[in-house]
């Protein structure tokens, strides 16, 4: 049997009318695949006889995705002659071919002015018109102490005459002009068909003989389907997670036993106006927006807390068994951790990620064993202790890891069932056995009614009937089978199911056990007054689940309900349901002036680092009579970091989230040190005395950088001190400069008189005394500058040598 794909070939409307299919037939749909996005992906399948055409009715929006997306395949060897269907130009193209200027909205002014130069017939209380509209205008005017705008309408009559008249409630025009008539009412067909029903028929047709399947495909916009959970918790049971999937048909079809899939995912979609022959382009239109509540929700896991094992590894006899090899690994088959048994058999391992571990324990002479299920979580310890049969190692045994493993003193934590995904849940017999009502059918799936008090179907005493519900609850089973799709995670039905047009559905889709521990949150900047009361959630159905709201079941009681956003597996949650009216808190705030926390001298900079020390604390008052887990999300600030033992049990990006355990009728109290670090930096060749003095009584240095710094110092005044030495003699030796200067001036105008001549010799004396007094002052100023150079490289090396890095 050969199977073609053929082109999809459009005809107008022209076309459809002239081929008036005699037999149209629907295709049943058989399958649906929901999204996220607001699409679905449908499939049909039917029979088909000799050259037939078969219709699909779908809105305009839904052909829209459907003219993008249709794939038409005849199974049987025939041929796809084309696919047809009806169309018209938009309303503001159809309006414009009348040229008849008017909007889809139009007043009656407007009406008017669209009639310009027409012949029309008007009729008022003071007599009738006839001529060609010459214009209509708005005027304002006065009367009864008020100001009204009034309407008049001009007409130039046959004679030639201009008149105006009002437009009053008596007014009255008839169109005289031919086919003007016609063109209004064709105005008016456009306009009304806006109220028709916006039925679009798609016509596929079909070449060949003899009688054949048809297959048709396509993406059609559909309501976006919703998740919502049930969170059951009870003392002798793990929490149990119950997910419904609300699905409403609007396509216009019925879905009569059709494969029903829903994926968790968008994948990328968008819309074009394809079904109209005349379209402009437009901006993508974006996915829709997330879902808006009340209801808090938590960041994800962004550094995780750190579980540990502990356990002794025995033989059948309970003796110790020394240097048996342990291996952890995580539910994704990726080695976590390993350690060898000490002499006493013990062993520890730490840093355990969350979620199911399984242990792979060996040692020599014994059969190697593997234990499945083991759960630790941040701040916990998981006990495991492990007992090896004697045998070969090549012989292995497999077990599961005990319930209620996890030991911690904050916390309230539920049995966790290790071997979740091997449960196989069998829905209660019909009929009045053991308290059971009979099965109510939804898409296949056998929901068991169970005996409430009051009930006629019940006439045991009420304690018995909450064992019995949750028992029913445990054996019910999930109507869809979950599996990845690439980066997408799809629920598909098991059984077929029937939604008829214009109804929904609400389909069971997760039946399984989790790993939950009941505790408070507490987040200061949510503006709340207590805490909320909360489940931290660790995904360990190996499921996604997709977000939406869940409500939560104690006792049998509603407990509350709230929100949360997808989880992937073995990911871990907060997801808040209830505000926790038993806890009384109180959270202050204290600041440390700034410190000098470490000092740093390396080539030649001394780099101060200054601390501003914060301290929050949170107190809380436990008035109930069970003791609380509290979870404080504290703040991730920029530029600071924590100080003390306290230590987040896990970091998201924006909180950290710290674990504080109260007694029952009881206070308790955290404390959060951070601090800011602030780098000051001074060179060593600029410090001054002043500046040390500060350091000093600031207490920034100690006794060893205080001498240290001394000592620079003091070499620095020798320098200085050479330096003033050298700068003096500079000084003078201009100055002698500028007085020879002088002296040679005055010989010049000697003339050679007896006295001119002992002023002649004294000043040639001076000059001499003065050239004496030059020679040892270069021979000083080259002292001095080698003395000043031999320091500076003295300074140069102890500034270079000396390094330090002290915390205080």
């Amino acid at each position: 049997m050969t199977r073609t794909l053929y082109a999809l070939v459009l005809f107008s409307a022209s076309t459809l009318n002239a081929q008036g299919p005699s037999d149209l037939e629907k295709l049943p749909v058989k399958r649906v695949v929901l999204y996220k996005n607001g699409v679905g992906y449908f499939e049909h399948l039917g029979s088909i006889r000799n050259s037939q055409d078969v219709a699909i009715a779908f809105t305009s929006n839904q052909l829209n995705d459907v003219l993008k997306s249709l794939t038409v395949l005849d199974l049987d060897g025939g041929s796809i002659g084309g696919v047809a269907y009806g169309s018209a130009a938009p309303v503001e193209r159809q309006l414009g071919d009348l040229r008849l200027p008017l909007g889809e909205k139009s007043s009656l002014t407007e009406f008017l002015g669209a009639l310009r130069g027409a012949r029309l017939e008007v009729r008022t209380a003071t007599g009738v018109i006839t001529g060609r509209l010459l214009s209509v205008e708005r005027k304002t005017r006065m009367g009864g102490g008020a100001t009204l705008e009034v309407d008049y309408l001009s007409l130039i009559t046959e004679s030639g005459e201009v008149k105006t008249t009002e437009v009053s409630p008596s007014f009255s025009v008839r169109l005289l002009e031919r086919g003007l008539a016609g063109k209004v009412d064709r105005y008016l067909d456009v306009v009304g068909a806006n109220r028709e029903a916006d039925v679009r028929r798609m016509v596929i047709s079909t070449v060949g003989s003899g009688e054949r399947s048809l297959f048709v495909s396509y993406i059609s916009e559909v309501p976006v389907w919703k998740a919502t959970y049930r969170i059951v918790l009870t003392p002798k049971r793990a929490p149990l997670l119950q997910g419904w999937a609300i699905v409403d048909n609007t396509v216009g079809q019925d879905w009569e036993k059709v494969q029903l899939s829903l994926v968790a995912g968008a994948p990328q979609s968008f819309v074009q106006n394809l079904s109209q022959p005349y379209y402009s382009r437009r901006p993508v239109v974006p996915l829709p927006g997330a879902l808006s509540a009340a209801p808090q929700t938590y960041e994800a896991t962004l550094v995780p807390g750190s579980g540990r094992i502990t356990g002794v590894v025995a033989d059948a006899t309970d003796a110790a068994i020394s240097g048996a090899r342990l291996r952890a690994y995580d539910a994704g088959g990726v080695l976590a951790g390993e350690t060898t048994a000490d002499a006493a058999g013990r062993y520890e391992l730490q840093g355990m990620p969350e979620g199911p571990i399984r242990l792979d324990v060996e040692a020599p002479g014994f059969r190697r064993v593997f234990v499945e299920g083991v759960m630790p979580s941040a701040g916990t310890t998981a006990q495991q202790n492990v007992h090896l049969p004697a045998g070969a190692t090549v012989e292995t045994v497999t077990v599961r890891a005990a319930a209620g493993s996890l030991n911690s003193s904050a916390s309230t934590q539920y049995p966790i069932n290790t071997n979740i995904n091997a449960i196989t849940a069998r829905s209660g017999s019909t009929g009045s056995g053991k308290g059971l009502g009979s099965g109510v059918g939804l898409g296949g799936v056998t929901a068991n009614k169970a005996s409430l008090p009051g009930s006629p179907v019940s006439a045991r005493p009420a304690s018995t009937v909450p064992s019995e519900v949750d028992d029913a609850r445990s054996r019910m089973e999930p109507a869809a089978r979950a599996q990845e799709l690439g980066d997408l995670f799809e629920y598909k039905l098991k059984e077929p199911i029937t939604i008829p047009k214009n109804r929904s559905a609400l389909v069971p889709i997760v039946q399984t056990s989790i790993a939950a521990e009941k505790v408070s949150v507490w987040n200061e900047r949510a503006g709340l007054p207590r805490p909320q009361r909360a489940l931290w959630l660790n995904n360990s159905s190996g499921l996604t689940l997709d977000g939406g709201s869940f409500s939560v079941l104690e006792d049998e009681t509603f407990a509350g309900e709230g929100l949360f956003e997808p989880i992937r597996p073995g990911e871990k949650r907060l997801v808040s349901y209830a505000t926790d009216l038993a806890l009384n808190v109180n959270a202050h705030s204290e600041s440390e002036r700034e410190r000098v926390s470490r000092v740093r001298v390396l080539r030649g900079v001394l780099t101060l680092h200054n601390e501003v020390r914060e301290s929050k604390t949170y107190t809380f008052r436990n008035e109930d009579s069970s003791p609380r887990t509290v979870i404080i999300e504290h703040p991730v600030r920029a530029g600071y970091e924590l100080r003390g033992d306290v230590q987040p049990v896990e970091v998201t990006p924006g909180w950290m989230r710290f674990r504080l355990h109260v007694d029952a009728k009881q206070t308790a109290s955290l404390v959060v040190n951070e601090a800011r670090t602030i780098e000051s930096a001074h060179k060593l060749t600029n410090i001054t005395n002043d500046q040390v003095a500060l350091f000093v009584r600031q207490k920034s240095i100690d006794k060893t950088i205080e001498d240290a710094l001394r000592k620079i110092l003091e070499q620095r005044s020798r320098i200085q001190d050479l330096e003033g030495q050298k700068s003096d003699r500079d000084d003078e030796t201009e100055k002698i400069f500028d007085d020879q200067q002088r002296l040679r001036e005055n010989i010049k105008v000697l003339k050679g008189s007896p006295e001119e001549k002992t002023l002649l010799q004294r000043y040639t004396r001076q000059l001499n005394d003065q050239e004496d007094r030059l020679e040892k002052l270069r021979k000083e100023i080259e002292d001095l500058a080698a003395r000043q150079e031999k320091a500076q490289a003295a300074l140069d090396q102890m500034i270079e040598e000396l390094s330090f890095d002290i915390k205080l």
